[in-house]
C-alpha cells in the first residue's frame, strides 16, 4: 500500500472513530483533573505520572510534529506559513506554556491517558500537516479573499482568545499552593461552565474551514467528540459540588448545551 492510499484510508476513518470515541465518552469519564479518583496510586486504568509529566508527553509532540513535517514537505509558501503560525499560536501555548501555569498542587493522571494523547496528537499532525505540505493541492492565490478563509481565520482566533481568556480565570481562582474547586465568573462563565472548551471547538471548526479540508474536519470533529462529553462531565461535577451553582449555565454551548 503506497502512502497516499494509506492517508486516504486513515484520513476517512478519523472522523468515523471520533464518533465512536464520542458515543462511549458520555458513558465513560476518562479519570484526570478533577474526575481522576485514583490519583497517586494504581487505578483500573493503570499507573498514574504527574499530571505536568503527563500533560508534557501529550502536547509537545503536537507542537514538534507539524514543524518535522513542514520542513521535510515541499511545500512552504506563505499561505502555508499562516497555517503553521495558527497552529502553534495554540499548541505552544498548550505544550510550553500553560502547565507551569496550572495551580493545584501536586496532582496525578494514568500514564495511558497520556500516551492515548500523545498516539492522537501524531497521527493528527500527520493527517493536517502530511496534506497541507505535500497531498493537498496548492491554493490559488484568490484564497486569501476567499470567505472560507478569512471566517476561519477569525473563528480560530475568537476561540483562542475565549479559551485562553477562560483558562486565566480558572487560574486566578486559586492562589499559589491552593487546592480545590471554585465557581467561576466572568467572560462566558456566564453563560456555560467550559468555555475554554467552547474556545478550542471554535478554533478547530475554525482551523477546519480556513484549511477546507478533509483533515481539518477530522481535528474539528474529534475535538468536538472529545470536549463534549467533558464539558458535561464537568458541568455535573460543578453542579453536584456546589449548591449555589448558577442554574442558568449549560455545559459548553451557550443557550444550548
Amino acid at each position: 500500500m503506497g502512502e497516499l492510499r494509506f492517508y486516504h484510508a486513515l484520513v476517512l476513518g478519523y472522523p468515523v472513530l471520533a464518533g465512536v470515541v464520542a458515543m462511549l465518552l458520555l458513558f465513560i469519564t476518562v479519570p484526570y483533573g478533577r474526575h481522576n479518583t485514583g490519583a497517586g496510586k494504581k487505578s483500573g486504568w493503570g499507573p498514574q505520572v504527574g499530571s505536568r509529566f503527563g500533560w508534557l508527553l501529550m502536547e509537545v509532540p503536537a507542537s514538534l510534529a507539524p514543524i518535522f513535517f513542514f520542513a521535510l514537505g515541499e511545500r512552504r509558501d506563505a499561505l502555508t506559513w499562516v497555517f503553521l503560525f495558527l497552529w502553534q499560536l495554540h499548541y505552544v501555548h498548550r505544550a510550553f506554556i500553560f502547565p507551569f501555569r496550572r495551580r493545584g498542587g501536586v496532582a496525578s493522571m494514568p500514564l495511558l491517558i497520556a500516551l492515548l494523547g500523545l498516539l492522537f496528537n501524531l497521527i493528527n499532525a500527520y493527517l493536517n500537516w502530511r496534506y497541507l505540505t505535500h497531498f493537498a493541492p496548492p491554493y490559488p492565490d484568490s484564497w486569501w479573499g476567499d470567505p472560507r478563509f478569512l471566517l476561519g481565520v477569525l473563528f480560530f482566533l475568537i476561540g483562542f482568545y475565549v479559551n485562553r481568556h477562560a483558562d486565566w480565570v480558572l487560574i486566578r481562582l486559586r492562589r499559589p499552593g491552593e487546592t480545590g474547586y471554585k465557581i467561576p465568573y466572568g467572560g462566558l462563565y456566564r453563560l456555560i461552565s467550559c468555555p475554554n472548551y467552547f474556545g478550542e471547538i471554535l478554533q478547530w471548526c475554525g482551523w477546519a474551514l480556513c484549511t477546507f479540508s478533509l483533515a481539518g474536519f477530522g481535528f474539528a470533529v474529534w475535538t468536538a467528540a472529545n470536549l463534549v462529553p467533558r464539558a458535561l462531565a464537568h458541568h455535573r461535577d460543578y453542579r453536584s459540588r456546589f449548591t449555589n451553582y448558577p442554574r442558568e449555565r449549560r455545559a459548553v454551548f451557550p443557550f444550548l448545551l
